[in-house]
């Protein structure tokens, strides 16, 4: 962690990965405002809490200001799927809608690397925070895979979808199950997954290309979010070796 205002501000000055910053609501001085200013352009979440829960954070000076320093750092994804296309790869990437849970997280970015995803993109709010624990649960993928954080998933979808690319969401909502012989993913793909608690958001799921489900035959009918992105992601890369 970070504490204070001027390091933060430095920090951010100086490009650091900042997961999340706290500060203490109520504050109006230049510093708070440059902070705030810098985290915005910087897709870097502020929230603005009460004293307690900045003496619940830490019990050093904090002076108003804490921030939690990213252990890892956050790939542009327009350098990626531009990357991917002049080294003549097929783009196969996973989108997570509000995966809160890091274990959870840090589970899905291990499945992910090891079927052969080659970034996640994550929103910069509402996102799991990027800690210990994730990286553990990893296994290490958070050291090899990059991870994009952006500003809109909106935004996101349609950039990829201009870019030649189809963004394929996993949802109990589907009418067509993973394995379907009518749906080929084999080409350039984006795999969209939604939060534990009530799945990918109405309107982020209106703009994907392909919904499908996952076939269930047992009287529980819910899979834990990991579980489902690893069904799904085995299908995308049993479908890309099949088509080498």
């Amino acid at each position: 962690m970070l504490f204070g205002l001027r390091p933060i501000l430095e920090a951010l000055s100086a490009g650091r990965t900042l997961e999340k910053i706290f500060l203490l609501r109520g504050t109006k001085n230049s510093l708070v405002t440059d902070i705030s200013t810098a985290a915005r352009e910087a897709g870097i979440q502020v929230q603005m809490v009460p004293v307690e829960k900045l003496d619940n954070l830490t019990r050093k000076n904090h002076q108003g200001a804490v921030a939690f320093v990213s252990p890892i750092d956050y790939a542009p994804l327009d350098n990626i799927v531009s990357g991917l296309f002049e080294e003549g790869k097929v783009p196969f990437l996973l989108l997570l809608d509000r995966i809160t849970d890091v274990r959870n997280f840090g589970a899905i970015a291990r499945t992910a690397e090891c079927l052969g995803v080659q970034a996640i993109v994550v929103p910069s709010r509402g996102a799991a925070q990027i800690n210990g624990d994730a990286l553990k649960t990893s296994a290490g993928a958070l050291n090899i895979l990059p991870v994009c954080r952006e500003m809109s998933l909106h935004e996101t979808v349609r950039f990829l979808q201009q870019s030649g690319i189809t963004v394929v969401a996993c949802t109990e909502k589907a009418e067509e199950a993973i394995g379907s012989a009518d749906v080929d993913l084999s080409g350039p793909v984006a795999v969209l997954m939604g939060s534990e608690e009530d799945g990918i958001s109405p309107d982020l799921l209106n703009l994907a290309d392909v919904k499908l489900k996952v076939p269930m035959t047992g009287q529980i009918q819910s899979l834990n979010v990991g579980v489902a992105a690893g069904i799904m992601l085995f299908e995308v890369a049993r479908q890309r070796v099949a088509a080498e």
